[in-house]
């Protein structure tokens, strides 16, 4: 073997303490928008909840109420300014420490998400992270709400790390998840670590 070893964390409830789709719905409508959004649409994730319609259909129809029609342009703004300003306060420390201590043994690092991209990429960026995750339409130069693609959740996470790594090269590979959701992608792992960073 060649020595080459990588690690998958999840993002939402692993890396962070918070859903961060609803945090950053939060962020840029506020306090009374957010919830009077999340009551006039509680019958699509009482819908879910039951399994009459799919998680990606009930973020769909989340995404459309509070970000259809606006510009790509400015939601790149809006999402960068919620990287820097809103998602540190939710990053779990244990998360990055251990991110600092893979970095030194030579890890490559990917953060693999089912929330948007958008709003990821700011803290990938900065921690020199890989980004697999959901990708949103765009139409027109307009977010339209829709998903481009898959939800990237379940297997579908595993299908995208196929895509890009051919995992039998690495001697190592780690992989960091909080949920049901993460255990396919786990499946994949020489380690893996399920809610590692929560406080007992």
């Amino acid at each position: 073997m060649n020595g080459k070893k990588i690690a998958f964390f999840d993002f939402d409830g692993t890396i962070t303490t918070r859903d961060s789709l609803l945090e950053i719905i939060k962020f840029l409508k506020g306090g009374t928008a957010y919830y009077t959004g999340m009551l006039l649409n509680m019958h699509w994730f009482m819908a879910n909840q039951i399994h009459l319609i799919s998680a990606s259909l009930l973020k769909e129809k989340i995404l459309s109420y509070f970000f259809s029609g606006t510009p790509e342009n400015v939601f790149k703004e809006q999402c960068d300014q919620f990287a820097e300003c809103d998602l540190p306060g939710f990053i779990r420390k244990g998360a990055i420490a251990e991110m600092d201590r893979l970095r030194r043994e030579g890890f490559e690092m990917v953060i693999v998400s089912a929330s948007a991209e958008n709003w990821i990429r700011g803290f990938a960026n900065r921690q020199s992270l890989g980004l697999i995750a959901t990708k949103l339409e765009v139409k027109n130069g307009l977010i339209t709400g829709k998903l481009e693609g898959k939800n990237c959740s379940g297997g579908q996470k595993v299908i995208r790390i196929k895509e890009r790594w051919d995992l039998k090269v690495y001697e190592e590979i780690y992989v960091y998840g909080d949920s049901p959701a993460d255990k396919p992608m786990m499946a994949l792992a020489t380690r893996s670590f399920y809610q590692p960073f929560r406080k007992a």
